[in-house]
């Protein structure tokens, strides 16, 4: 018999295989598809369609914290991006480039739901005791682990056996099925008053002012710098290790696999405690799994090493779920997820660039670099909260937020 719980990891996976895929999968398709004449700079283009809305994702996520009924938008959303990831695949190489990127947009703009929206609903699907919470925000993170390995892998796999265009429609009907099993989910309480909804803005705010998020926010960009970077050290990191790239690449899968195995623990072994000290304790940790990767010896050591790593980010990230969590206003709490994991990706994608503009260094120097980066942060944490102390659950906001919902602010952050 299936639980809540089991429904919900099957469909967070399914929706974020789909996003996780499609970047890969537009790449493929594009070098596929006959016709082009700049197939890179296509699917370069159709990536950038999908990520660059994200930037919109607070917007849509305000309409999910004032939803009645949280599953019905999840479940429209998923939808609407597996048909427009399907309508974009179908028109590529047939119609003007223009009308394939506006459904790819309109997909980009539902992404955040998929993500950090899905995640700010599964307070409301469990008992509210600290281990079941805990246990839950686990299978969040192992859906994040399955997918983000699952995604890209199954998208290669079908376009060697078959091609890129059959790839892609699969992931749009993993979205769609992950919309029907959204359907399904308990529905996680009511609507929040509309005078409690704080506006985009507001709630950027609140992140910045409300002393803990602020510190789960930093923490979580300065881990995601180095984090975003882990391919592209994984590969330069063959030059050290005196193998080729393809095979030092392999520390990548090593990461992921270490990912999978710590979120599998943290789901078994709930993290119990004060959300905002397990980010810092966790973040020093995995400054540590930097510096023990940065000094393998050899290529055996550095795959032991990059498994370590990736299976001290999955608590850490719990950590961070858990954090979101218990300091959102309830009346925010899906802009804050979402808000945050923007940041989140943001910082990534920056740290990626950094990775590939500073190869040059060597893999050892910047890994050390993102170990100092996150150690520092740890302890610029520790001195930010010394004499500010967390307390429970954010629930009360300042008088401008508390009003920001009220009728003169309605038309603020749709």
């Amino acid at each position: 018999m299936q639980t809540p719980l089991t429904r919900y990891l099957a469909a967070a996976t399914l929706a974020r295989v789909s996003d996780a895929g499609s970047g890969v999968g537009f790449v493929l398709l594009a070098r596929a598809t006959t016709g082009l004449s700049r197939p890179s700079l296509t699917g370069a283009l159709l990536v950038t369609c999908l990520t660059a809305p994200h930037l919109l994702g607070p917007v849509l996520a305000r309409r999910l914290d004032r939803a009645r009924d949280g599953r019905v938008l999840i479940a429209v959303v998923c939808a609407v991006y597996g048909v427009c990831l399907i309508a974009s695949t179908l028109a590529l190489g047939r119609v003007s480039l223009w009308l394939v990127a506006v459904p790819a947009v309109l997909a980009g703009i539902c992404g955040p739901l998929l993500t950090g929206g899905l995640s700010s609903r599964l307070s409301g699907m469990v008992p509210p005791g600290e281990r079941s919470q805990r246990r839950a925000l686990g299978f969040d993170s192992l859906s994040y682990g399955l997918s983000g390995t699952a995604g890209p892998a199954l998208v290669a796999a079908l376009a060697s056996v078959t091609d890129a265009r059959v790839s892609m429609l699969v992931l749009g009907a993993c979205a769609v099925l992950a919309g029907v099993l959204v359907r399904t989910l308990p529905g996680g309480g009511g609507a929040v008053p509309a005078g409690e909804v704080p506006s985009v803005w507001h709630t950027l705010r609140l992140i910045v002012t409300t002393g803990p998020l602020r510190r789960v926010t930093y923490a979580t960009m300065a881990t995601a710098l180095p984090g975003g970077a882990i391919a592209v050290i994984a590969v330069a990191y063959g030059d050290d290790l005196r193998v080729p790239p393809d095979t030092a690449a392999l520390l990548t899968a090593a990461f992921g696999l270490g990912y999978l195995l710590g979120s599998l623990v943290v789901t078994a072994r709930p993290l119990l405690g004060e959300p905002e000290r397990l980010v810092t304790a966790m973040a020093a940790l995995v400054g540590a799994g930097y510096v023990v990767s940065a000094l393998a010896p050899g290529f055996a050591v550095a795959l032991v090493a990059f498994t370590l790593l990736g299976a001290l980010n999955a608590p850490l990230f719990t950590a961070t779920l858990a954090a979101r969590q218990r300091y959102s206003p309830a009346g925010a709490r899906a802009q804050v997820f979402v808000s945050m994991a923007a940041l989140k990706v943001g910082a990534a994608s920056a740290g990626t660039a950094a990775a590939g503009a500073a190869t040059g260094w060597g893999a050892r120097p910047l890994l050390l670099t993102g170990a100092a980066l996150i150690v520092a942060t740890a302890g610029v944490m520790v001195l930010d909260r010394r004499g500010r102390p967390t307390g429970g659950p954010v629930l009360m906001m300042d008088d401008e937020a508390r009003h920001a919902g009220s009728p003169s602010c309605e038309g603020q952050g749709r």
